[in-house]
């Protein structure tokens, strides 16, 4: 049944790709007409989060973010399957690097580096990163039930030369490129939703009390990796631009969950000055801690 489902979808896919920008927009908002206001996709759950990381301000407000948000992901789906097929020279116009020069900097120093990156933006385009820079270029994903869509996704994101390693295979796939000497730049997206009892560390997001993920950080200090704020800025509809924030050059040096508090600052900064980039119908919030 999974094949006969990936058989039957990958071709509208394809199609999909193949089509021009402004057509693959007007797509996007009737989606939107019919995610918004007829299947109402999570709006429950979007609403909630909204509130819990804005209680000050109005509905109203917070209900302009929510149309906001649900124009963005459809933009976001539709630009994921647009990656299929787009060339790397029209990527590489759309998805520009304000500041290589970090990462250049810290491959003169042999300097491996761990990205730190949130569900904000558009995480989908990062593999075009892979051909300007010298690194060995992973990204960390979840694995996909349907094993032929996991299989697509995964040659999806390859697209430019980039390898994927799934979550539970990082930490050996980066021991290897040590022992290798291999230098390698790894994206992690390190705004996950642990369960509470997977590390016991929690902290504020969003002045939210919840269980945070610690994983990158401990990787870095592990192999002293060199960690960076990997962040991602929509500048208009289908461009965005990336900047490298250095956050620990030496891991080893920061206090226990000192790099963790500093990638939440960075990635709050941006969901409070554009928060409807952010991801909100995931729910990142479900573990918060509630007053008795």
């Amino acid at each position: 049944m999974q094949r006969q489902l990936y058989l039957l979808v990958y071709p509208i896919i394809w199609l999909i790709s193949k089509m021009p920008f402004w057509l693959l927009y007007l797509k996007s908002d009737m989606l939107y007409f019919l995610l918004y206001y007829i299947v109402g996709y999570r709006k429950k759950v979007i609403k909630q989060n909204l509130q819990l990381a804005f209680p000050e301000k109005l509905e109203a407000e917070r209900n302009l973010i929510c149309k906001k948000f649900y124009k963005h992901l459809c933009d976001l789906i539709f630009e994921a399957i647009k990656g299929m097929t787009i060339t790397e020279k029209e990527l590489g116009k759309r998805y520009t690097f304000e500041n290589l020069e970090v990462l250049k900097e810290l491959h003169k120093k042999q300097k491996s580096v761990l990205l730190m990156s949130g569900h904000y933006a558009n995480w989908e385009w990062s593999g075009v990163l892979n051909n300007q820079n010298s690194y060995k270029n992973y990204a960390v994903y979840k694995k996909i039930e349907n094993p032929y869509f996991d299989s697509f996704v995964k040659n999806l994101r390859e697209r430019f030369g980039a390898t994927l390693i799934k979550s539970k295979h990082v930490i050996p796939a980066l021991y290897r490129s040590v022992k290798k000497d291999i230098l390698s730049v790894t994206l992690i997206i390190s705004d996950q939703s642990p369960r509470p009892d997977a590390n016991g560390h929690r902290d504020l997001f969003m002045g939210i009390d919840v269980p945070v993920y610690t994983g990158t950080e401990s990787l870095a200090k592990k192999l002293d990796f060199a960690t960076v704020y990997f962040k991602v800025e929509k500048v208009k509809r289908g461009f965005y631009s990336v900047r490298f924030i250095p956050l620990a050059e030496d891991p080893n040096t920061k206090e226990d969950f000192e790099i963790t508090r500093l990638f939440l600052n960075e990635l709050e900064a941006q969901i409070r000055k554009h928060p409807e980039y952010y991801l909100w119908s995931h729910r990142r919030w479900k573990y918060r801690k509630t007053e008795n």
